[in-house]
């Protein structure tokens, strides 16, 4: 049966998610989780992109082994020639060089002839060659482009040396028959095309990203790129966890098999999510919290008699216990505790594990059950990075004949206090105006608010809130974890313009108008929206209007929450 080579773009194309900033560190535990699933390479970076990239690709380089290690390159010298240094100490290194190939991106952003562009690629590829056996190339915008002049360059890259050529949809324009026809094109009018390897890169701007992978495959393509979680760019790129497990589950039809160990599955989906602030979404295949769950009555009565009834996976073979969850109690030990939390894709030094298992025993003896969510939500608690700005120290609210007034004390780096009183208005709305007081948000915008619970929560359980804002078009994610969602939305706050304030950005006046704010409250969506010209009001609301009907609604007593982690 022949091989399908899988190729995770994750630090690469994954990063470019808006949003999404990945430090060396994290890109190596990502690497590192990516080499236990057994993917075939791993394209790390594009190192002439940053010092920051350069040096995160030559340490992942140098540090995992098992696999192809990919650095991306323009094709011009530079670029080649610092992707190799990067790619040096690898274990098997891989050169992957791009250039447009359409003709609305020659003309319009190289601006160049076809014929410079020929010679541009057979040029570069000639000179990576030099540096390494293994060198790939793409056509970028292929599915846009003159057939006739892609056979054309594909023949002068593998002349030039290329042993894989990667087709991408770089736009998500392509449809299933039509891209299988594409791939079946190349093999019969590029002449020289059994020297190298067919590649498939697929984006999911009109969802089939998938799908067209997939209809590449059985016409011949014999490697596949993506990202776990079907993160990246616009849409995102197409989901290798829905490829693996596709080709797995229907080998029937495909013929073909993969090297990749499934059972990592989750746990690298789970760590992505993590480590980028991009929660998966409940209903996706494969890996989301819905996946193998089965609410009907009828769907039922069949599982419980056979699984296969209606799962046609079984989610032990992606990592996941019988039921999808592992139900740990305040009678489990840390070696227990420990191990799930590998499974979910965490690796805790000693110290970490000494206070995520006190936290862990303090939760349990309040809830009983700790669930994956619970561990989630205490790891997003303990992994959120100090930031020592600011402190939270007082968070108040109380509910007198229905109107909430809400108390927040913050106190600065100097020893500064800011402490602000807000009656009729939602916690986090307070929250968020005395932080700008204290650090000055006149040009900072709430884009995006995600609050997520345990499947079935308590008063105990606690929350993940996760909050994107927008400063002068650079995003920042700030996380936070507490029983109270009230607290828990303050800290994510904080801790976004905590790393604001330690990283900083150009200063500029953002342009006011409509804040739109999303939650989601255990699969309840909720929306609010208001305009103002201050954009720090506009987002404020917005939250409050999100907010109103869970947290003000909610709150029936005063209750003073001390907190003592400026976290």
């Amino acid at each position: 049966m022949e091989r399908v080579w899988i190729l995770d773009t994750t630090l690469r194309d994954g990063e470019q998610s808006p949003g999404v900033a990945l430090n060396a560190d994290q890109k190596l535990e990502i690497a590192r989780a990516l080499a236990a699933l057994r993917v075939d390479v791993i394209e790390a970076g594009f190192p002439a992109s940053s010092p920051g990239d350069f040096q995160a690709v030559r340490r992942i380089a140098r540090e995992v082994r098992g696999c192809v290690i990919a650095g991306l390159a323009r094709a011009v010298p530079n670029d080649v020639d610092a992707c190799w240094e990067a790619l040096r100490p690898a274990e098997s290194p891989r050169i992957h060089i791009f250039i447009s190939s359409s003709d609305i991106h020659i003309m319009h952003q190289l601006e160049k002839s076809r014929e410079e562009v020929l010679e541009m690629a057979r040029a570069m590829v000639a000179r990576a060659r030099r540096y390494c056996p293994d060198v790939e190339f793409s056509p970028m915008d292929a599915t846009r482009s003159d057939r006739r002049f892609v056979y054309q360059m594909l023949e002068a890259v593998i002349d030039a040396g290329a042993t894989v050529v990667n087709i991408p949809d770089t736009v998500g324009y392509a449809i299933p028959e039509e891209f299988a026809d594409f791939i079946r094109s190349i093999r019969e009018n590029v002449p020289n095309i059994d020297r190298a390897v067919i590649s498939v890169h697929c984006h999911d701007d009109l969802g089939l990203a998938v799908a067209n992978s997939l209809a590449a495959i059985r016409a011949g393509a014999r490697q596949v790129e993506g990202c776990i979680n079907g993160i990246g760019e616009r849409a995102g790129n197409a989901a290798l966890e829905e490829i693996i497990m596709a080709l797995r589950t229907r080998r029937d039809f495909f013929g073909v098999e993969v090297g990749v160990d499934t059972t990592q599955i989750y746990r690298v989906s789970q760590l992505v999510s993590r480590l980028t602030g991009m929660p998966v979404q409940p209903n996706k295949a494969i890996v989301g919290v819905n996946a193998f769950r089965h609410q009907s009555g009828v769907h039922q009565h069949g599982v419980v008699k056979l699984r296969e009834t209606y799962e046609i996976i079984d989610p032990r073979d992606i990592g996941l216990p019988r039921g999808g969850i592992i139900v740990l109690n305040k009678n489990s030990g840390r070696a227990g505790l420990q191990a799930r939390l590998k499974e979910l894709g965490y690796t805790l030094s000693e110290e970490e594990m000494d206070r995520v298992f006190r936290a862990f025993k303090e939760l349990a003896d309040r809830k009983g059950e700790v669930h994956d969510a619970d561990l989630v939500a205490l790891m997003a608690a303990e992994r959120t990075p100090a930031r020592e700005t600011f402190q939270l120290d007082l968070l108040q609210v109380s509910c007198a004949n229905g109107t909430p007034t809400v108390t927040v004390r913050l106190v600065g780096s100097g020893g500064r206090v800011v402490e602000t009183t807000v009656t009729g208005t939602a916690p986090p709305e307070s929250s968020y105006r005395t932080m700008g007081d204290l650090v000055g948000t006149s040009h900072r915008l709430v884009e995006s608010y995600q609050v997520r619970t345990v499947p079935q929560p308590t008063d105990d359980a606690p929350c993940a809130v996760t909050v994107w804002i927008d400063v002068n078009g650079y995003s920042f994610i700030g996380r936070g974890a507490d029983p109270d969602v009230i607290v828990a939305a303050s800290r994510a706050l904080q801790d976004a313009l905590g790393q604001f304030l330690t990283r900083g950005v150009p200063s500029a006046t953002h342009r006011p108008g409509e804040v739109m704010v999303r939650i989601d409250v255990d699969g309840r969506q909720l929306v609010g929206r208001a305009r103002n010209t201050d954009v720090i009001v506009a987002s404020a609301r917005a939250l409050m209007d999100a907010l109103q009907g869970v947290l003000v609604a909610g709150v029936a007593a005063e209750e003073t929450v001390p907190l003592v982690s400026g976290r």
